[in-house]
């Protein structure tokens, strides 16, 4: 489990769950099913809670009583759930991939974002080394500026995933694991700031705020960077800020690099299985990658530490390359995926161009009052 931090869950306002008109037979028998997905009725969450409890020092009565409130939710087992049947024939796309993210109504708002955070992107990129198009990429692909957080009630999502994980999943016993962790972090966090474990929403996977960041990241890199004595990812904007450029300097990123080079290949041949062998990971000079036929364009050839050559499929037509660096590999520690860390990068290069473009525009005049004309 994550090294335990005091840091305190934010209880966003509006976080109840829906109330409906029922008749009385109706709640009677969603009562009846609420008792029946409740962890409260499960054994063996219950012994669960009690052995948190002793190693984490929390009253063990209050643990039961949250863990009871938690309820199973086949929507969360079915999103989690691998597919059994035949495989999709569509081949995966960078260029549709690409277009979920980096549209211009998301690039309207991340540029407004940056407007109005200037001053705490700045204050990050001082601090931890993190550009503001890293963050501002990052938050934009993953709530699109909070506009999306999620619907699910983080308890919920944590203890299906903890106790009821999909059973045909390959490596149930590794996610199982990881889902009691975060929810061990989730009920320890909100025990230590005094906060109501069952207001918090996110993500299926339980992923919370602006960020979305799952409860043992919340604890190790969270940070107050706003000075109001609390980490609040879902309405501090600058809390979300800091903590994002925490979490990349957390994962490797190294200040000043690039992310990525354009890359062009020997006419006279490239060995693309073993420059591909490694996926993300950075495993070669700029040299090495020259004698296998991929020469690093944009300066790359003079970079320093290791480097990667990314493969982005393009369905029926030639794939997309690059070559990646330790930072395209820090923003994959985010999401292991080369198409995710792609997009933020691309969404944060867009949103860069809007805030100068923005910039170098004149200023509105003010009208000139009739007095004034001649």
């Amino acid at each position: 489990m994550t090294r335990l931090l005091p840091v305190a869950l934010v209880c966003i306002a509006a976080c109840a769950l829906p109330s409906y008109a029922q008749s009385p037979k109706n709640s009677k028998a969603r009562a009846a099913a609420a008792v029946d997905n409740s962890y409260g009725q499960r054994a063996e969450a219950l012994r669960w809670a009690d052995t948190l409890a002793q190693q984490q020092g929390i009253d063990a009565a209050w643990l039961r009583q949250q863990l009871g409130q938690a309820q199973k939710l086949e929507q969360v087992r079915r999103l989690m759930t691998p597919s059994t049947g035949p495989k999709k024939t569509t081949a995966r796309s960078w260029a549709v991939y690409r277009s979920r993210f980096i549209d211009p109504v998301r690039v309207q708002a991340g540029k407004r974002f940056w407007q109005e955070n200037a001053a705490a992107l700045e204050r990050a990129e001082q601090t931890y080394g993190v550009p503001p198009e890293i963050i501002v990429g990052i938050i934009g692909v993953e709530t699109i500026y909070g506009r999306n957080m999620g619907n699910f009630r983080v308890l919920d999502a944590l203890a299906t995933l903890a106790f009821d994980y999909p059973a045909n999943h390959p490596r149930l016993a590794e996610r199982v694991a990881y889902f009691q962790g975060e929810l061990a972090q989730f009920l320890t966090t909100a025990w230590s700031a005094r906060q109501d474990p069952t207001q918090a929403l996110g993500s299926f996977a339980g992923a919370m705020g602006l960020g979305q960041f799952m409860p043992s990241s919340l604890a190790r890199f969270g940070v107050d960077f706003d000075g109001d004595g609390k980490v609040d990812l879902y309405n501090s904007t600058v809390d979300a800020i800091g903590s994002v450029a925490n979490y990349f300097r957390g994962h490797g990123w190294q200040p000043g690099m690039a992310v990525q080079y354009g890359v062009a290949f020997n006419p006279n041949g490239t060995d693309m299985a073993t420059l591909l062998a490694p996926d993300i990971k950075p495993s070669f000079t700029a040299d090495q990658m020259l004698q296998l036929g991929a020469i690093p364009l944009d300066g790359g050839m003079r970079h320093q530490g290791p480097l990667a050559l990314v493969e982005l499929l393009n369905g029926e037509d030639a794939p997309t390359y690059v070559i990646g660096t330790q930072n395209f590999y820090a923003i994959t520690r985010y999401n292991m995926s080369s198409y995710y860390a792609m997009a933020v990068y691309d969404l944060g290069q867009e949103v860069a161009a809007a805030v100068q473009e923005a910039s170098l525009e004149p200023a509105p005049q003010a009208p000139r009052s009739a007095a004034s004309a001649p």
